[in-house]
Protein backbone atom coordinates (compact mmCIF):
# COMPACT_ATOMS: atom_id res chain seq x y z
CA UNK A 1 0.00 0.00 0.00
CA UNK A 2 2.13 2.92 1.21
CA UNK A 3 5.13 3.72 3.41
CA UNK A 4 7.22 0.73 2.52
CA UNK A 5 10.91 1.23 3.46
CA UNK A 6 13.74 -0.14 1.41
CA UNK A 7 15.93 -2.99 2.59
CA UNK A 8 18.90 -0.62 2.19
CA UNK A 9 17.24 1.77 4.64
CA UNK A 10 16.76 -1.06 7.09
CA UNK A 11 20.38 -2.14 6.98
CA UNK A 12 21.88 1.33 6.47
CA UNK A 13 23.25 1.36 9.99
CA UNK A 14 25.21 -1.84 9.42
CA UNK A 15 28.96 -1.47 8.75
CA UNK A 16 29.87 -2.12 5.17
CA UNK A 17 32.33 -4.90 4.47
CA UNK A 18 33.15 -7.42 1.82
CA UNK A 19 31.24 -10.33 3.34
CA UNK A 20 28.51 -12.01 1.31
CA UNK A 21 25.92 -10.90 3.85
CA UNK A 22 26.39 -7.32 2.77
CA UNK A 23 25.60 -7.92 -0.87
CA UNK A 24 23.84 -11.19 -1.52
CA UNK A 25 20.37 -9.95 -0.70
CA UNK A 26 20.57 -6.62 -2.46
CA UNK A 27 18.50 -6.07 -5.56
CA UNK A 28 19.30 -2.39 -6.00
CA UNK A 29 20.80 0.61 -4.20
CA UNK A 30 18.76 3.69 -3.47
CA UNK A 31 19.26 6.47 -1.00
CA UNK A 32 15.58 6.52 -0.12
CA UNK A 33 12.73 4.13 -0.84
CA UNK A 34 10.01 5.02 1.59
CA UNK A 35 6.57 6.10 0.54
CA UNK A 36 5.72 9.43 2.08
CA UNK A 37 2.64 11.26 3.20
CA UNK A 38 1.80 14.54 4.78
CA UNK A 39 1.49 13.00 8.22
CA UNK A 40 -2.14 13.97 8.78
CA UNK A 41 -3.80 10.77 7.62
CA UNK A 42 -4.34 11.78 4.01
CA UNK A 43 -3.76 9.24 1.25
CA UNK A 44 -0.07 8.58 0.86
CA UNK A 45 1.77 9.00 -2.40
CA UNK A 46 5.12 7.65 -3.50
CA UNK A 47 8.09 9.97 -3.44
CA UNK A 48 9.04 11.04 -6.94
CA UNK A 49 12.68 10.16 -6.30
CA UNK A 50 11.95 6.51 -5.60
CA UNK A 51 13.10 4.23 -8.41
CA UNK A 52 11.17 1.15 -7.34
CA UNK A 53 8.89 -0.02 -4.52
CA UNK A 54 10.54 -1.65 -1.56
CA UNK A 55 10.64 -5.42 -1.49
CA UNK A 56 8.58 -6.88 1.31
CA UNK A 57 8.98 -10.45 2.55
CA UNK A 58 6.13 -11.59 0.33
CA UNK A 59 7.40 -9.57 -2.62
CA UNK A 60 10.73 -11.33 -2.34
CA UNK A 61 8.97 -14.69 -2.61
CA UNK A 62 7.16 -13.38 -5.66
CA UNK A 63 10.41 -12.25 -7.26
CA UNK A 64 11.95 -15.64 -6.51
CA UNK A 65 8.92 -17.39 -7.94
CA UNK A 66 9.05 -15.27 -11.08
CA UNK A 67 12.68 -16.29 -11.53
CA UNK A 68 11.73 -19.95 -11.65
CA UNK A 69 11.42 -21.24 -15.21
CA UNK A 70 7.90 -22.39 -15.88
CA UNK A 71 6.98 -24.52 -18.86
CA UNK A 72 3.34 -25.42 -19.14
CA UNK A 73 1.69 -27.15 -22.09
CA UNK A 74 -1.09 -24.88 -23.18
CA UNK A 75 -4.37 -25.65 -24.86
CA UNK A 76 -7.44 -23.58 -25.53
CA UNK A 77 -8.79 -24.50 -22.14
CA UNK A 78 -5.57 -24.73 -20.14
CA UNK A 79 -3.26 -22.03 -18.85
CA UNK A 80 -0.46 -21.84 -16.40
CA UNK A 81 -0.73 -20.12 -13.08
CA UNK A 82 1.68 -19.53 -10.25
CA UNK A 83 0.13 -18.99 -6.85
CA UNK A 84 1.39 -16.44 -4.37
CA UNK A 85 0.18 -14.44 -0.93
CA UNK A 86 6.79 -5.32 5.25
CA UNK A 87 4.94 -2.82 4.77
CA UNK A 88 1.95 -1.74 2.75
CA UNK A 89 -1.06 0.04 3.92
CA UNK A 90 -2.80 -1.70 5.42
CA UNK A 91 -0.11 -4.45 5.55
CA UNK A 92 1.47 -7.41 3.96
CA UNK A 93 0.52 -10.96 4.85
CA UNK A 94 2.98 -12.95 6.86
CA UNK A 95 5.35 -15.03 4.83
CA UNK A 96 8.11 -17.47 5.70
CA UNK A 97 10.79 -18.29 3.18
CA UNK A 98 14.44 -18.88 3.23
CA UNK A 99 17.09 -16.37 2.18
CA UNK A 100 16.79 -15.17 -1.37
CA UNK A 101 20.21 -16.63 -2.01
CA UNK A 102 18.44 -19.97 -2.50
CA UNK A 103 18.45 -21.25 -6.04
CA UNK A 104 15.01 -21.29 -7.60
CA UNK A 105 13.27 -24.61 -7.67
CA UNK A 106 10.86 -25.74 -10.33
CA UNK A 107 8.03 -27.87 -9.04
CA UNK A 108 5.32 -27.06 -11.52
CA UNK A 109 2.06 -28.90 -11.01
CA UNK A 110 0.47 -29.39 -14.39
CA UNK A 111 -3.21 -29.89 -14.92
CA UNK A 112 -3.60 -33.65 -15.16
CA UNK A 113 0.17 -34.13 -15.16
CA UNK A 114 3.29 -34.23 -13.00
CA UNK A 115 6.32 -32.03 -12.56
CA UNK A 116 9.95 -32.31 -11.63
CA UNK A 117 12.19 -30.42 -9.30
CA UNK A 118 15.38 -29.07 -10.80
CA UNK A 119 18.21 -27.76 -8.62
CA UNK A 120 21.87 -27.94 -7.81
CA UNK A 121 21.67 -28.21 -4.06
CA UNK A 122 25.30 -29.19 -3.65
CA UNK A 123 26.36 -25.78 -4.94
CA UNK A 124 23.76 -23.83 -2.98
CA UNK A 125 23.79 -25.45 0.44
CA UNK A 126 27.25 -24.20 1.52
CA UNK A 127 26.22 -20.63 0.64
CA UNK A 128 23.02 -20.96 2.63
CA UNK A 129 24.86 -22.34 5.64
CA UNK A 130 27.35 -19.48 5.49
CA UNK A 131 24.60 -16.90 5.10
CA UNK A 132 22.36 -18.15 7.89
CA UNK A 133 24.89 -19.65 10.24
CA UNK A 134 22.71 -22.73 10.51
CA UNK A 135 23.25 -25.86 8.47
CA UNK A 136 19.84 -27.33 9.25
CA UNK A 137 16.46 -25.54 9.02
CA UNK A 138 13.88 -26.00 11.77
CA UNK A 139 12.11 -29.32 11.26
CA UNK A 140 9.82 -31.66 13.14
CA UNK A 141 10.76 -35.30 13.72
CA UNK A 142 8.56 -38.19 12.72
CA UNK A 143 5.44 -38.56 10.62
CA UNK A 144 3.05 -36.32 12.54
CA UNK A 145 1.16 -35.92 15.82
CA UNK A 146 -1.98 -37.78 14.77
CA UNK A 147 -4.05 -34.71 13.87
CA UNK A 148 -5.18 -34.99 10.25
CA UNK A 149 -4.90 -32.06 7.86
CA UNK A 150 -6.34 -31.84 4.37
CA UNK A 151 -3.77 -30.22 2.10
CA UNK A 152 -4.49 -29.01 -1.45
CA UNK A 153 -2.05 -28.72 -4.34
CA UNK A 154 -3.30 -26.47 -7.14
CA UNK A 155 -2.32 -26.74 -10.77
CA UNK A 156 0.40 -24.21 -11.56
CA UNK A 157 1.95 -24.06 -8.09
CA UNK A 158 5.73 -24.16 -7.80
CA UNK A 159 7.98 -25.63 -5.15
CA UNK A 160 8.09 -22.51 -3.01
CA UNK A 161 4.28 -22.45 -2.92
CA UNK A 162 4.08 -26.02 -1.68
CA UNK A 163 6.81 -25.47 0.92
CA UNK A 164 5.14 -22.30 2.18
CA UNK A 165 1.67 -23.83 2.34
CA UNK A 166 2.97 -26.83 4.27
CA UNK A 167 4.44 -24.51 6.89
CA UNK A 168 1.36 -22.27 7.01
CA UNK A 169 -0.87 -25.30 7.60
CA UNK A 170 1.26 -26.41 10.56
CA UNK A 171 2.29 -29.57 8.74
CA UNK A 172 6.00 -28.72 8.63
CA UNK A 173 7.88 -26.56 11.09
CA UNK A 174 9.40 -24.22 8.55
CA UNK A 175 9.35 -23.22 4.92
CA UNK A 176 13.07 -23.89 4.61
CA UNK A 177 12.88 -27.51 5.79
CA UNK A 178 10.69 -28.54 2.84
CA UNK A 179 12.18 -26.17 0.30
CA UNK A 180 15.72 -27.41 0.87
CA UNK A 181 14.56 -30.97 0.21
CA UNK A 182 12.82 -29.91 -2.99
CA UNK A 183 16.05 -28.33 -4.14
CA UNK A 184 18.05 -31.43 -3.36
CA UNK A 185 15.89 -34.04 -5.11
CA UNK A 186 15.24 -33.50 -8.83
CA UNK A 187 13.13 -36.67 -8.98
CA UNK A 188 10.33 -35.34 -6.78
CA UNK A 189 6.94 -35.10 -8.54
CA UNK A 190 3.45 -34.07 -7.49
CA UNK A 191 -0.12 -34.37 -8.72
CA UNK A 192 -2.69 -31.62 -8.13
CA UNK A 193 -5.43 -32.54 -5.69
CA UNK A 194 -6.20 -32.81 -1.99
CA UNK A 195 -4.13 -35.00 0.34
CA UNK A 196 -4.53 -36.23 3.91
CA UNK A 197 -1.47 -35.31 5.96
CA UNK A 198 -0.85 -34.66 9.66
CA UNK A 199 0.28 -31.74 11.75
CA UNK A 200 3.92 -31.59 12.83
CA UNK A 201 5.39 -33.89 10.21
CA UNK A 202 9.05 -33.84 9.28
CA UNK A 203 9.54 -32.16 5.92
CA UNK A 204 10.72 -35.41 4.39
CA UNK A 205 7.70 -37.37 5.60
CA UNK A 206 5.33 -34.63 4.40
CA UNK A 207 6.83 -34.58 0.92
CA UNK A 208 6.86 -38.38 0.79
CA UNK A 209 3.17 -38.39 1.70
CA UNK A 210 2.38 -35.92 -1.09
CA UNK A 211 3.99 -38.28 -3.59
CA UNK A 212 1.99 -41.25 -2.33
CA UNK A 213 -1.29 -41.58 -4.24
CA UNK A 214 -2.76 -43.46 -1.28
CA UNK A 215 -2.93 -40.13 0.58
CA UNK A 216 -4.80 -38.39 -2.23
CA UNK A 217 -8.43 -37.78 -1.37
CA UNK A 218 -10.68 -38.80 -4.22
CA UNK A 219 -14.10 -38.29 -2.68
CA UNK A 220 -13.93 -34.62 -1.80
CA UNK A 221 -12.52 -31.29 -2.92
CA UNK A 222 -11.06 -28.70 -0.55
CA UNK A 223 -11.31 -24.98 -1.39
CA UNK A 224 -8.87 -22.96 0.78
CA UNK A 225 -9.84 -19.52 2.08
CA UNK A 226 -8.82 -16.70 -0.22
CA UNK A 227 -8.66 -18.89 -3.33
CA UNK A 228 -9.47 -16.99 -6.51
CA UNK A 229 -12.32 -18.31 -8.66
CA UNK A 230 -9.95 -19.38 -11.44
CA UNK A 231 -8.18 -21.71 -9.02
CA UNK A 232 -11.46 -23.02 -7.63
CA UNK A 233 -12.36 -24.14 -11.15
CA UNK A 234 -9.01 -25.94 -11.45
CA UNK A 235 -9.43 -27.70 -8.11
CA UNK A 236 -12.95 -28.76 -9.01
CA UNK A 237 -11.94 -30.05 -12.44
CA UNK A 238 -9.03 -32.02 -10.98
CA UNK A 239 -11.08 -33.58 -8.18
CA UNK A 240 -14.08 -34.51 -10.32
CA UNK A 241 -12.39 -35.23 -13.68
CA UNK A 242 -14.88 -32.83 -15.25
CA UNK A 243 -13.06 -31.07 -18.11
CA UNK A 244 -11.85 -27.63 -17.05
CA UNK A 245 -13.59 -26.17 -20.12
CA UNK A 246 -16.93 -27.45 -18.83
CA UNK A 247 -16.33 -25.96 -15.38
CA UNK A 248 -15.35 -22.61 -16.86
CA UNK A 249 -18.37 -22.63 -19.17
CA UNK A 250 -20.71 -23.32 -16.26
CA UNK A 251 -19.12 -20.51 -14.25
CA UNK A 252 -19.42 -18.07 -17.14
CA UNK A 253 -23.19 -18.48 -17.00
CA UNK A 254 -23.18 -16.74 -13.60
CA UNK A 255 -26.71 -15.33 -13.88
CA UNK A 256 -28.12 -18.84 -13.35
CA UNK A 257 -26.80 -19.10 -9.77
CA UNK A 258 -29.16 -16.68 -8.05
CA UNK A 259 -26.57 -13.97 -7.40
CA UNK A 260 -27.43 -10.34 -6.64
CA UNK A 261 -27.82 -8.13 -9.68
CA UNK A 262 -24.57 -6.31 -8.80
CA UNK A 263 -22.52 -9.47 -9.21
CA UNK A 264 -20.67 -9.79 -12.51
CA UNK A 265 -19.11 -13.22 -11.93
CA UNK A 266 -18.87 -16.03 -9.38
CA UNK A 267 -15.76 -14.44 -7.84
CA UNK A 268 -16.29 -14.13 -4.10
CA UNK A 269 -19.34 -16.37 -4.06
CA UNK A 270 -17.60 -19.75 -3.93
CA UNK A 271 -17.42 -20.44 -0.22
CA UNK A 272 -14.10 -22.02 0.85
CA UNK A 273 -14.85 -25.39 2.44
CA UNK A 274 -14.61 -29.14 1.91
CA UNK A 275 -17.19 -30.50 -0.52
CA UNK A 276 -18.16 -34.13 -1.00
CA UNK A 277 -17.98 -35.44 -4.54
CA UNK A 278 -20.93 -37.08 -6.27
CA UNK A 279 -20.44 -38.75 -9.66
CA UNK A 280 -23.92 -37.69 -10.66
CA UNK A 281 -23.28 -33.97 -10.25
CA UNK A 282 -22.45 -31.54 -13.03
CA UNK A 283 -20.04 -28.62 -12.85
CA UNK A 284 -23.00 -26.29 -12.39
CA UNK A 285 -24.22 -28.43 -9.49
CA UNK A 286 -20.92 -28.18 -7.65
CA UNK A 287 -20.63 -24.45 -8.19
CA UNK A 288 -24.21 -23.98 -7.06
CA UNK A 289 -23.37 -25.85 -3.84
CA UNK A 290 -20.58 -23.35 -3.19
CA UNK A 291 -22.80 -20.36 -3.88
CA UNK A 292 -25.56 -21.75 -1.67
CA UNK A 293 -23.05 -22.35 1.11
CA UNK A 294 -21.77 -18.78 0.84
CA UNK A 295 -25.31 -17.47 1.11
CA UNK A 296 -25.88 -19.56 4.23
CA UNK A 297 -22.72 -18.22 5.84
CA UNK A 298 -23.66 -14.64 4.96
CA UNK A 299 -26.98 -15.18 6.68
CA UNK A 300 -25.32 -16.73 9.73
CA UNK A 301 -22.93 -13.78 9.95
CA UNK A 302 -25.88 -11.37 10.03
CA UNK A 303 -25.53 -9.82 6.58
CA UNK A 304 -28.64 -8.33 5.01
CA UNK A 305 -29.55 -9.65 1.54
CA UNK A 306 -29.33 -6.16 0.08
CA UNK A 307 -25.73 -5.94 1.32
CA UNK A 308 -24.51 -9.39 0.29
CA UNK A 309 -22.38 -8.24 -2.65
CA UNK A 310 -20.82 -5.31 -0.77
CA UNK A 311 -20.05 -7.58 2.19
CA UNK A 312 -18.33 -10.10 -0.05
CA UNK A 313 -16.27 -7.41 -1.78
CA UNK A 314 -15.10 -6.03 1.58
CA UNK A 315 -14.48 -9.49 3.03
CA UNK A 316 -12.46 -10.57 -0.02
CA UNK A 317 -10.11 -7.62 0.55
CA UNK A 318 -9.74 -8.40 4.26
CA UNK A 319 -9.06 -12.04 3.41
CA UNK A 320 -6.12 -11.02 1.21
CA UNK A 321 -4.68 -8.44 3.60
CA UNK A 322 -5.07 -9.93 7.09
CA UNK A 323 -2.74 -12.50 8.62
CA UNK A 324 -3.41 -13.62 12.19
CA UNK A 325 -7.00 -14.51 13.05
CA UNK A 326 -7.20 -11.88 15.80
CA UNK A 327 -6.16 -9.19 13.35
CA UNK A 328 -8.99 -9.66 10.86
CA UNK A 329 -11.42 -7.31 12.69
CA UNK A 330 -8.64 -4.74 13.15
CA UNK A 331 -7.71 -4.83 9.48
CA UNK A 332 -11.40 -4.36 8.68
CA UNK A 333 -11.48 -1.33 10.97
CA UNK A 334 -8.46 0.23 9.26
CA UNK A 335 -10.14 -0.10 5.88
CA UNK A 336 -13.48 1.12 7.18
CA UNK A 337 -11.89 4.17 8.81
CA UNK A 338 -10.11 5.04 5.60
CA UNK A 339 -13.35 4.67 3.66
CA UNK A 340 -15.20 6.85 6.17
CA UNK A 341 -12.56 9.58 5.87
CA UNK A 342 -12.47 9.47 2.08
CA UNK A 343 -8.94 8.08 1.97
CA UNK A 344 -7.71 5.84 -0.79
CA UNK A 345 -7.37 2.22 0.31
CA UNK A 346 -4.10 1.81 -1.61
CA UNK A 347 -4.15 -1.98 -1.62
CA UNK A 348 -1.65 -3.73 -3.89
CA UNK A 349 -3.82 -6.86 -3.72
CA UNK A 350 -6.63 -5.07 -5.57
CA UNK A 351 -4.24 -3.65 -8.17
CA UNK A 352 -2.71 -7.05 -8.86
CA UNK A 353 -6.12 -8.67 -9.22
CA UNK A 354 -7.12 -6.04 -11.77
CA UNK A 355 -4.07 -6.86 -13.87
CA UNK A 356 -5.13 -10.51 -14.00
CA UNK A 357 -2.51 -11.68 -11.51
CA UNK A 358 -4.67 -13.42 -8.93
CA UNK A 359 -1.74 -15.20 -7.28
CA UNK A 360 0.35 -12.23 -6.21
CA UNK A 361 0.06 -8.81 -4.64
CA UNK A 362 3.32 -7.43 -5.99
CA UNK A 363 2.74 -4.40 -8.20
CA UNK A 364 4.81 -1.87 -10.10
CA UNK A 365 4.67 1.92 -10.09
CA UNK A 366 3.14 1.77 -13.55
CA UNK A 367 0.43 -0.62 -12.42
CA UNK A 368 -0.37 1.47 -9.36
CA UNK A 369 -0.71 4.53 -11.57
CA UNK A 370 -2.97 2.86 -14.14
CA UNK A 371 -6.37 4.51 -13.91
CA UNK A 372 -7.73 2.09 -16.51
CA UNK A 373 -7.53 -0.68 -13.92
CA UNK A 374 -10.97 -0.55 -12.30
CA UNK A 375 -9.62 -2.44 -9.27
CA UNK A 376 -6.84 0.10 -8.66
CA UNK A 377 -7.46 1.46 -5.17
CA UNK A 378 -4.43 3.72 -5.49
CA UNK A 379 -6.41 5.70 -8.04
CA UNK A 380 -10.09 4.94 -7.49
CA UNK A 381 -11.82 5.77 -4.24
CA UNK A 382 -13.86 3.31 -2.23
CA UNK A 383 -13.92 -0.46 -2.35
CA UNK A 384 -12.80 -2.28 -5.48
CA UNK A 385 -15.48 -2.83 -8.12
CA UNK A 386 -15.74 -6.53 -7.29
CA UNK A 387 -14.42 -9.30 -5.05
CA UNK A 388 -10.74 -10.23 -5.37
CA UNK A 389 -10.92 -13.64 -3.65
CA UNK A 390 -13.37 -16.06 -2.07
CA UNK A 391 -13.50 -15.16 1.65
CA UNK A 392 -14.14 -17.43 4.61
CA UNK A 393 -15.96 -16.91 7.89
CA UNK A 394 -13.20 -14.91 9.57
CA UNK A 395 -13.23 -12.32 6.81
CA UNK A 396 -17.04 -12.24 6.52
CA UNK A 397 -17.46 -11.66 10.24
CA UNK A 398 -14.74 -9.02 10.27
CA UNK A 399 -16.36 -7.16 7.38
CA UNK A 400 -19.66 -7.03 9.25
CA UNK A 401 -18.21 -6.41 12.71
CA UNK A 402 -14.93 -4.49 12.54
CA UNK A 403 -13.09 -3.99 15.81
CA UNK A 404 -13.45 -0.69 17.64
CA UNK A 405 -10.54 1.64 16.98
CA UNK A 406 -9.34 4.74 15.21
CA UNK A 407 -6.50 3.08 13.29
CA UNK A 408 -5.60 4.15 9.78
CA UNK A 409 -2.43 2.12 9.31
CA UNK A 410 -0.92 -1.21 10.22
CA UNK A 411 2.41 -2.95 9.75
CA UNK A 412 3.82 -6.34 10.68
CA UNK A 413 6.66 -5.74 13.15
CA UNK A 414 7.67 -9.38 13.65
CA UNK A 415 7.57 -11.67 10.65
CA UNK A 416 8.11 -14.77 12.77
CA UNK A 417 5.08 -14.29 15.01
CA UNK A 418 2.95 -12.13 12.73
CA UNK A 419 2.75 -9.42 15.43
CA UNK A 420 1.16 -6.35 13.88
CA UNK A 421 1.16 -2.73 15.01
CA UNK A 422 -1.97 -0.71 14.31
CA UNK A 423 -1.62 3.09 14.29
CA UNK A 424 -3.94 6.07 14.27
CA UNK A 425 -1.53 8.79 13.19
CA UNK A 426 1.12 8.85 10.56
CA UNK A 427 3.75 9.59 13.21
CA UNK A 428 2.72 6.48 15.14
CA UNK A 429 2.88 4.49 11.96
CA UNK A 430 6.40 5.73 11.26
CA UNK A 431 7.44 4.66 14.76
CA UNK A 432 6.03 1.20 14.03
CA UNK A 433 7.95 1.18 10.76
CA UNK A 434 11.16 1.83 12.70
CA UNK A 435 10.28 -1.01 15.05
CA UNK A 436 9.93 -3.28 12.03
CA UNK A 437 13.22 -2.02 10.61
CA UNK A 438 14.98 -2.79 13.89
CA UNK A 439 13.56 -6.31 13.84
CA UNK A 440 14.76 -6.75 10.28
CA UNK A 441 18.29 -5.65 11.21
CA UNK A 442 18.28 -8.36 13.85
CA UNK A 443 17.05 -10.93 11.32
CA UNK A 444 19.11 -10.45 8.12
CA UNK A 445 18.00 -13.89 6.93
CA UNK A 446 14.70 -12.23 5.92
CA UNK A 447 16.38 -10.08 3.29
Amino acid sequence: MADEPDWDDIFASQPQNDSPADTSGRRRRESVDERTGDGDGTPLRRSTHVDAPALSRREQRERERQAEPVVVPRSDDDRDRARARAIREPRERRSKKGPIILASVLVLVLAGGTAGVAAAWGQVQPLIAKFTGDDEPADYAGSGNGTSVEFAIVSGQVGSDIAQNLADAGITQSYESAYSLLLSDPSMTFQPGTYTLQQQMSAQSALDALQDSANRITNKVVIPEGTAAADVYELLATATSIPIADVQAAAADYTTFGLPVEATSLEGWLFPATYELDPGKTAHDYLQDMVTTMTQHLQSAGAQPADYQKTIVFASLIQKEAGLADDYPKVARVFQNRLDQGMLLQSDATVAYGTGNTHRVTTTDEERGDANNAYNTYVHEGLPVGPISNPGDLALNAALKPADGSWLYFVTVNLDTGETAFSTTYAEHQAAVKQWQAWMREHPEYQ
